[in-house]
């Protein structure tokens, strides 16, 4: 009785009752948001000598491991970050005060990712039938995994190539490189971030083909143009541009890709099922 009770006050709230109970989940992620940045902020040797300049030293895992590459194989010459010369500078007198506040933002924000989007799923589901419920268990677990383990992708793989290059990269000698800290923090969050939404693309294929917006035969016909798209976005976010780095990258991509279908076929399966026995 309870239940049904429950159910009906859900359909009989209106616009502005889910207006107010949207800002009451989007305070509570920003609140969570600011608690992990201050515990963020107050761990600045960590953020700063280990997190953001990791990928620029060579004890770094990646650029050590492609320092033993550059020893034992001349087809991987170049990639190793030992001895390159490079400093990073700070124009502005509260650069590195403003700097602080905003890695502790950029951390406390992924690190609340998985919160943020638990309090979307607790606004989205009242919305949704019992069995969508169902269908959508571990949703908020399988999202999260997925865009921590594409931000760690992002960060160890891509950022790592893309540091390795630009900094060693001269044009002339003539010029030394004199690196703006903003533009270093640009680079590593357009490495991370995106690649972690990227990720989400399984996600996003069992939501689309729930709506019957997609279909598995779709991306099985559109494999061969997807994989060409795939190949010039990764080419335009490592500069290098040299097969091994983009067969390096693009084949965890392929393999999302290839999941993705799977998801779609299975989730379109079952929306076949069910509409034959409606």
């Amino acid at each position: 009785m309870g239940n049904i009770n429950e159910s009906h006050e859900k359909r009989e709230m209106g616009f502005f009752d889910h207006i107010e109970a949207l800002r009451w989940h989007i305070m509570r992620s920003a609140i969570v948001v600011v608690i992990c940045a201050v515990v963020a902020f107050t761990q600045k040797k960590f953020i700063f000598d280990d997190l953001l300049f990791g990928p620029t030293r060579p004890d770094f895992p990646t650029n050590h491991f492609f320092c033993w590459l550059d020893a034992h194989s001349a087809i991987f010459g170049g990639l190793c970050i030992q001895g390159a010369k490079f400093t990073f500078i700070n124009t502005d007198i509260t650069g590195q005060f403003m700097l602080h506040l905003q890695m502790a933002m950029y951390v406390g924000i992924i690190a609340a990712f998985p919160y943020i989007f638990w309090e979307l799923w607790r606004f989205v589901k009242p919305a949704l039938k019992e069995r969508e419920i169902r269908n959508t268990r571990g949703i908020v677990l399988v999202t999260s995994f997925l865009f921590t383990v594409g931000c760690l992708f992002g960060y160890f793989i891509i950022t790592p190539f893309s540091v390795s290059f630009l900094i060693q990269y001269q044009a002339t000698e003539l010029v030394q490189n004199l690196i703006n800290i903003d533009s270093y923090i640009g680079l590593l969050i357009s490495m991370t971030v995106p690649t972690g939404i990227l990720f989400e693309l399984p996600m996003l294929v069992f939501l689309l083909t729930k709506l019957g917006i997609l279909t598995p035969n779709f991306m099985r016909n559109g494999r061969r143009i997807a994989y060409v798209a795939i190949l010039i976005i990764v080419a335009i976010i490592t500069p290098q541009g040299d097969v091994t780095s983009l067969l390096l990258i693009s084949t965890p991509i392929f393999v999302l890709y290839e999941l993705s279908i799977v998801v779609s076929t299975r989730v379109y399966k079952q929306r076949v099922r069910e509409d034959e026995f409606a």
